[in-house]
């Protein structure tokens, strides 16, 4: 068993160890500047991708550390009638293009999460918030799937290993959310 243990912590640090600072400040950047121009954060994402969207889109809408004013954000994934509604219409492909066409504008960004980069649904979302002239930030594994080819900033945890590239999104997330609170309610 401690074996085991040593060998998920090791894979979990060389993930996050690798993560590319360089990308994570630019996903910052685009969000701090989406803030100041009065739009939002819409995330998406499927299964435990889309539980990330929505734990960032909380961190934003609440608070990550610092008790101050609300920054809108949305999940798409949380309107269960939305998805249904759309899944059974339209197709399970087209539920984040939908929402994207009816909530997205061109001072908002968009986070895409997918562990492959290829979850078409994901690419419709994409593709279609591009189309709006949204900034697109997508989390993604290794490879970065065909969602590296579409998107403004990708943010590619460096492993095919997905509760690794599940961990490294949080990390991101989450370092993403604190440098943003500073920099708009700070001024750091």
């Amino acid at each position: 068993m401690r074996e085991y243990i040593e060998t998920e912590l090791e894979e979990h640090l060389k993930a996050i160890k690798e993560l590319d600072v360089n990308k994570i400040e630019e996903a910052v950047q685009v969000i701090v500047d989406c803030y100041k121009n009065n739009g939002k954060v819409v995330l998406f994402g499927n299964g435990g991708s889309a539980a990330d969207a929505q734990h960032i889109a909380a961190e934003f809408v609440g608070k990550y550390k610092l008790d101050r004013k609300s920054l809108p954000a949305i999940a798409l994934t949380t309107n269960t009638s939305i998805v249904s509604a759309v899944g059974n219409d339209y197709g399970f492909e087209k539920v984040f293009e939908r929402q994207v066409e009816s909530m997205v504008g061109k001072r908002d960004v968009v986070i895409g999460i997918s562990t492959s980069g290829n979850s078409e649904n994901i690419i419709k979302g994409i593709l279609k918030a591009k189309e709006k002239g949204a900034k697109i930030v997508a989390f993604t594994g290794k490879s970065g799937g065909k969602m590296k080819d579409i998107v403004d900033i990708l943010l590619n945890v460096p492993s095919d290993n997905t509760p690794r590239i599940q961990e490294g999104h949080i990390t991101a997330g989450h370092i993403i959310c604190g440098l943003v609170e500073s920099k708009i309610f700070k001024n750091k």
